[in-house]
């Protein structure tokens, strides 16, 4: 029997110049970094039951300490990633093949003295050693490769928040 996949959601927080927060991951195990392929958006597990937008707004507070953004959108569809094969120590993401993820994108309305990504996330450590605000289309160039499929799907359904906001949507 294979293993299955872990529902997961993930994030893409637009700012007001149509760039989405990026963080510099340093995870461990089945979700192997690799040199320069090391930047990826918020993303986590998702509780049983737990709605896909809550879900989202939990792992993006935990993640970055963000909670004032607006939801903009959320994919209908499941996108899933298989991780590299993994024989390292034991690890909680290693009783699964990988993730199935639905994104959501939220225009984050906040400071930027609000986002702290140094808090622990829950008994693991920060996800994020370091974020910068980047283009969308950027993003799966810079990511691992196992998940650069899923992240040019998000490229193409989150197109339309990539750019900056008027001052109509600004109010």
């Amino acid at each position: 029997m294979s293993l299955p996949y872990r529902p997961n959601v993930g994030i893409a927080l637009f700012n007001a110049a149509g760039l989405v927060f990026s963080g510099r991951s340093h995870s461990a195990g089945p979700e192997v970094i690799l040199p320069g392929f090391d930047w990826q958006m918020p993303q986590g597990g998702i509780d049983p039951d737990e709605d896909i937008i809550a879900a989202a707004r939990r792992e993006l507070a935990e993640e970055t300490g963000v909670s004032r953004a607006t939801f903009l959108a959320a994919t209908d569809d499941w996108w899933s990633y298989d991780f590299p094969p993994y024989d390292g120590p034991p690890h909680r993401l290693a009783a699964f093949r990988g993730q199935r993820q639905r994104w959501v994108a939220f225009r984050f309305t906040g400071s930027e003295d609000e986002i702290d990504i140094s808090k622990p996330n829950g008994d693991e450590p920060a996800e994020f050693s370091e974020w910068r605000w980047r283009p969308l289309n950027q993003m799966p160039g810079l990511v691992v490769p196992f998940k650069r499929v899923v992240y040019e799907r998000i490229v193409a359904a989150f197109t339309a928040f990539a750019t900056p906001m008027t001052a109509e949507g600004m109010d």
